[in-house]
This record gives structure tokens, C-alpha cells and sequence, in this order.
């Protein structure tokens, strides 16, 4: 019998007499004997004891409930009275229709992953999943009953730091040593939702392995020695919001303050970490195309050396790294970096530009430049070369020094932009040299606001500010609402960090140029986007197995953002997003985004490669990009390591953002 079938006649045996949450809570374990299949057991509570029908049973399983601080404490005790390889799981009712449901896991799930497509975790492939609680950023999960605003979440407090290599990734597997980690999921079979959760991991009825990959499931089972005991506690929570929003902001809150999560002692200080990530600038410098860049995608790990392909933004932020090297140089008297940056402008200024007066997104150059039908744009690409632009121009004005064709360039390349704005105030994701649409989709809406918010402020035409308070109609009415952050990353369509953070910054760009009761709105609009944005952090170090080069080197996750429903690795990607979380602080007295920021500022150094500790780089300041913290990998690799080839042009504009906190509100404040 495979582990799929195992598994739903599993979900069979406790739905036959499934109870309702308030009289209990359903429980099977399933034993297995090496070198045969597992069996399955329902289990029933007599006296304070969850038992099952086998003559001798070898494991003594009791269980305390009570409740604690408006929690339901659910506890189970195993007891082997010989060595045995189990895996336990419980199911709890919640009442709700699952037609009214969505349902949350911070950092990987919302709603029902419909923006995802079959190929990813989602409603499309099936409505019952279990997922191993390393994937999580809190390890939790909930669902939310729109029809009556209750909802009802299980959150894992996890007994440990511990993790184990296993010899196969599928099917039945007895784990290779001791786990900390268990499962969190849902049931939705019957139509009734129900949330799922046990010890050790499963994953069921697929895994997912890397992009747009699903594969066949795994159930884990853990050793547990004769007269050893092992000890689990999860906590069931109800409760009320008004919408599936308000529930998010509920749990995420609930999961900072059960875990306490607080920053770790950082590694370096931001004097520091630009001093190594300054040698990006000059390691990764081309020069021998008509475009030079500082070479940022498409680099392999092992010995980072420059490529033919540039990317202006995304993963690439050319022009912002050439801002960077700029500034820096003269700040710290390196005339070579500032010939770099100056030498990349000066190219893109004369090479740059697309027969419509847009930035040329992305170019290869083993290849010619493309003809004017074959260039593509997106609405991300372009607003973060303007706001890279803008940045240098403030900065080359403030030291006396002009650049009228740079100017006339931006101001050609925005008004191109308000072309583009939809009567709702949306901005189509990717579009075509001469304005006809690829992708409609409004999702990255938010990208342009901010560099809007820039232009008005930069040459003082109130038209570009306009633009960008449509841009907020269309935010707030069917991103921030629905609660819905999707499409912002470009090479997937789907729920995601970067949305939440682009939401985030746009509304702060409006605020600071806004006042009184503007201002508080956009505030207020901020405020919930940052809680979205917020849940995809981790607030606890998930466990690695010795020989995982991530855990060996000590890493601890807290800080770090999980990328996306369909990328499910953790990164540096915050540019803005910590002050913002400062700022919000200051102004609206939220003492939980002060705590974060503290966490994302304390964390994000830790992978610093350097001489004498490369942390799995070939050259130093080359920051990683794609850390696998989980049994995911982008390709290559997996848990505990890094793909084979990776984008640190993002990664470097990313920190040096960080370590710049009061960049945008110089700008804006002028």
C-alpha cells in the first residue's frame, strides 16, 4: 500500500467518528517496523490515555487538556515499552464550511493559493494538504470562516532545534536521528474544513521540491527507544475578526508573542558589511559592451564571475548599485568605485533606451539589442530604474553638479508612464515597447507609486502626484481589501512577499508627501499591508541536520523572508521595507513592527561571505540569494545550501538599503 492510499484511509478512520472541536479531538498513530509497511491505528481516549487496538500495544500514549490564557493546551506523551517508529497526528474540527473558509499558514499559504497555479501547493491540485512546519514562518496554521467571521488556528510549540538527514525523500522514511519538526495542515474532504497536525513531518498528498514541482508525498517516522519518552504540545485557538485581514494581523501577533522572538547579536555592523559588499562593485564590473553594468543574475556561487546577461531591476538593480558605488566612493574617498558608477550612467544614458524612450529591461549580449516589436517591459523594471535614477540626480545636484539629459530622459520615461494608467488607476504588469499590454494584471501596481511619489517630488509637477493617489485607489480597493498581495514578483504570478513590501511602500511613499487626514489614511492603508508583508518573516530558527552547510555555519532564520507561494526559500529581499517598520512605529505607537525591524537588522548579515569565512560564496561581498532552509531546492542542492547559480545584484541593492535608513526621507522631505 503507498503512502497516498495510507493516508486518506487515515482521514477515513477518523472521520467515522469525528467529533466536534469542543468534545475533542481525533487522533490516529501509525507504527512501522523496518523493512515492512506501516500500520494505522485510531485512537481512542480512556482514563487520561489514548489507546488502540492492538493486544500489546508497544507505546503508552496519555494526554492532558486545559485551558490557558483563552487557549486550548492539547499535550500528548509517548512512552515506548519497546524500541518503536511512529508517527502520531490529530485532527480538530472547526464547524466552518470550507466554501466560506480561507485559511493561513504564515509565509506559504492565504486564502486557498488560488493566484498559484496547479503546479504549486493550491486549491487546484487538491483541498487537503499537510505540510512539514519548516516551510513556515510561524509554525501555525488557521482557518477563517468569512460566513461567520470565527475562525480557528493550531499553533506547534516546538520542543527543540533539531533535524535529521533521511536516505530517501518519499514514500515511508524513518528518520536518521532526532526531528523537532512535526506537521501543520487542513482537511477539507467532506466540505467541512478541519485543521490537521501531528509528529514527525508528513506531506501529503504531494510535496513540493522546487518550482512549480509537485512530488510524490512523504510520511516520516521517528524513532522512539525502549523506556523513552517523547513529549508534544500544540495550542488550539478561537477566535473572532471581521475579515480574513484582521484574523491574519490576529495571528501573526499571537505567534510573535508565543514565540518571543527576539534579534540575535549581529556579526557585523553596517560599516562594516558595506565595506565587504562594496567589493561586488568591482568584482562583478563589465565593460566591454556599449551597456556597462555590474554583473547581478545568472552567476554561478563557485566563482561568481561576471555574465553576459544584465538586468536592470528585479534581480539585477543595476542603475541602484551604481548609485551606491557612487556615494560610497567619495564617502570613503575610492575614486574606482565612483568611476564605475559614473561609467554605468554615463552608458545607459547613451545606450539605455528603447526607440520609445523606455529603459531596456533586460539584455544578453551574446545576443544583438532586440528590434523595437520584440522589446518588453514591465511596470517594476522601469519604476525601480526611475527611482535609481532619481536618487542619483538628487544627489549629483546636491554636489553642484547637473544633468539636464538625464532629466529630460526621466521626465520623457514618466509622462510615457501615465500613458499607461488604467482609468481604475492600475498599471498592466508587463507590456510591449509601444504600449500594448502582455499582462494585464494590476498586481504590481504598487511598484510605480513610489517612483510617482519621486518624480513630483523631484520636478515639482503635481500631475506625476496624482498619478500616483490613483495608483492608491486601485491599492487600496483590491489589494489591501481583499487582502490579496500578488503579482509583484516577476518570475512567478502568484501570492507573495515582494507585493506585500511594494503595498507597504507605496502607501508610506503618499504619506510622507500627504497631510492630516490624507495622511492618517495612507497611514492607516500602510499599517495593514506592513502585518501582510510582516507574515512572511520568520519569527523562529528552523533546524538543520549536521552536514547542512547553513546549519554548520549557525545560521538562524528569524528575520528572513520566505519569497513566495511558488519559491519557497528564504531571503534578504527588505530595500526600504525596516524603516518603514520604524517609521510606523513612530507613528502609529505599533510596538510589534519596532520588534521586527529590530529582528530583520540583527539577522540579515549573517551570510556575509568574506575572506577566511565565504559561507559558501566564491568571492567576498558576493551576498547569497537563494538560501533553501527547507526540503525545497531552486535546482540544485537543497536544504541547508544554496542553488548552484544565483542574483546577488539584488541581494547587494537590498542591504545597502538596509544599512542606508534615512535615504527616502531626505528625499522626500525636500
Amino acid at each position: 500500500m503507498d503512502c497516498m492510499h495510507k493516508f486518506l484511509i487515515c482521514s477515513l478512520l477518523l472521520l467515522a467518528t469525528c467529533t466536534s472541536y469542543a468534545e475533542g479531538i481525533n487522533a490516529r498513530i501509525s507504527i512501522k517496523r523496518p523493512g515492512n509497511e506501516s500500520k494505522s491505528f485510531q485512537l481512542h481516549e480512556e482514563a487520561g490515555r489514548l489507546v488502540f487496538s492492538e493486544r500489546e500495544a508497544p507505546v503508552t500514549i496519555t494526554k492532558q487538556e486545559y485551558d490557558e490564557n483563552g487557549d486550548k493546551v492539547f499535550k500528548v506523551a509517548l512512552t515506548a515499552s519497546k524500541t518503536i517508529y511512529f508517527n502520531i497526528g490529530f485532527e480538530t474540527e472547526t464547524g466552518f464550511e470550507t466554501k466560506d473558509c480561507d485559511f493561513y499558514i504564515p509565509g506559504f499559504w492565504y486564502h486557498k493559493n488560488l493566484r498559484s497555479p496547479k503546479e504549486a501547493p493550491s486549491f487546484h491540485t487538491s483541498s487537503s494538504w499537510n505540510f512539514r512546519e519548516d516551510r513556515f514562518s510561524s509554525p501555525m496554521v488557521g482557518a477563517y470562516d468569512s460566513a461567520s467571521g470565527k475562525a480557528l488556528t493550531v499553533f506547534h510549540e516546538i520542543d527543540g532545534h533539531d533535524d535529521a538527514l533521511t536516505t530517501a525523500m518519499n514514500g515511508e522514511v524513518i528518520l536518521d536521528g532526532k526531528t523537532s519538526l512535526g506537521y501543520l495542515g487542513f482537511d477539507n474532504e467532506t466540505g467541512k474544513a478541519k485543521l490537521t497536525f501531528g509528529y514527525p513531518y508528513i506531506e501529503t498528498p504531494r510535496r513540493y521540491i522546487r518550482k512549480l514541482s509537485l512530488a510524490e508525498p512523504v510520511w516520516a517516522f521517528a524513532k522512539l527507544g525502549k523506556g523513552e519518552t517523547i513529549s508534544l504540545v500544540w495550542r488550539i485557538r478561537k477566535e473572532e475578526a471581521k475579515s480574513y485581514g484582521d484574523f491574519v494581523v490576529n495571528s501573526w501577533r499571537y505567534c510573535f508573542d508565543r514565540l518571543g522572538t527576539e534579534p540575535i547579536d549581529p556579526l557585523h555592523s553596517p560599516e562594516e558589511m558595506k565595506a565587504q559588499l562594496s567589493n561586488y562593485f568591482r568584482a562583478s564590473y563589465v565593460d566591454k559592451y556599449p551597456l556597462k553594468y555590474n554583473s547581478g543574475i545568472s552567476i554561478r556561487c563557485d566563482d561568481c564571475k561576471p555574465y553576459s546577461q544584465v538586468q536592470l531591476g528585479f534581480c539585477g538593480r543595476v542603475l541602484l548599485n551604481a548609485f551606491n558605488a557612487i556615494e560610497y566612493g567619495e564617502e570613503t574617498s575610492q575614486p574606482d568605485l565612483v568611476k564605475i558608477g559614473n561609467s554605468i550612467f554615463d552608458s545607459f544614458l547613451e545606450h539605455g533606451f528603447t526607440p520609445a524612450g523606455y529603459f531596456f529591461d533586460e539584455l544578453d549580449f551574446k545576443d544583438r539589442f532586440p528590434v523595437a516589436d520584440k522589446i518588453a517591459h514591465s511596470i517594476r523594471i522601469q519604476s525601480e530604474a526611475i527611482y535609481a535614477t532619481l536618487h542619483y540626480l538628487d544627489y549629483e545636484k546636491s554636489h553642484g553638479r547637473n544633468h539636464p539629459e538625464w532629466e529630460k530622459r526621466i521626465v520623457s520615461l514618466l509622462d510615457n508612464l501615465l500613458t499607461l494608467q488604467k482609468a481604475d488607476g492600475s498599471f498592466a504588469r508587463k507590456f510591449h515597447d509601444d504600449n500594448s499590454e502582455i499582462d494585464s494584471s494590476g498586481g504590481s501596481t504598487s511598484s510605480a507609486t513610489s517612483t510617482l511619489v519621486m518624480g513630483y517630488k523631484y520636478f515639482k509637477d503635481k500631475k506625476y502626484l496624482t498619478a500616483a493617489q490613483r495608483t492608491a485607489e486601485y491599492i487600496e480597493s483590491n489589494i489591501i481589501a481583499k487582502s490579496d498581495y500578488f503579482s509583484s514578483t516577476l518570475d512567478a504570478n502568484c501570492e507573495d512577499k515582494e507585493a506585500a513590501i511594494s503595498a507597504v511602500t507605496a502607501t508610506y511613499y503618499l504619506a510622507m508627501v500627504s497631510k492630516k487626514k490624507e495622511m492618517q489614511h495612507y497611514v492607516d492603508l500602510c499599517e495593514k499591508a506592513a502585518y501582510f508583508a510582516s507574515s512572511w518573516y520568520y519569527l523562529w530558527d528552523v533546524p538543520f541536520a549536521q552536514g547542512q552547510m547553513l546549519g554548520d555555519l549557525g545560521f538562524k532564520s528569524r528575520g528572513w523572508g520566505n519569497v513566495s507561494v511558488e519559491n519557497n526559500h528564504v531571503d534578504v529581499f527588505v530595500f526600504e521595507f525596516p524603516h518603514i517598520l520604524s517609521w510606523l512605529r513612530q507613528t502609529t505607537g505599533n510596538e510589534y513592527f519596532m520588534r521586527l525591524h529590530d529582528i530583520i537588522y540583527s539577522s540579515l548579515g549573517q551570510l556575509l561571505p568574506q575572506e577566511g569565512n565565504l559561507c559558501g560564496i566564491g568571492v567576498p561581498g558576493f551576498y547569497p540569494e537563494v538560501v533553501q532552509h527547507t526540503t525545497w531546492d531552486y535546482g540544485k542542492n537543497g536544504k541547508g545550501f544554496y542553488n548552484n547559480i544565483f542574483a546577488p545584484g539584488w541581494t547587494v541593492a537590498s542591504l545597502w538599503e538596509l544599512y542606508s535608513p534615512d535615504r527616502t526621507q531626505k528625499f522626500l522631505s525636500k
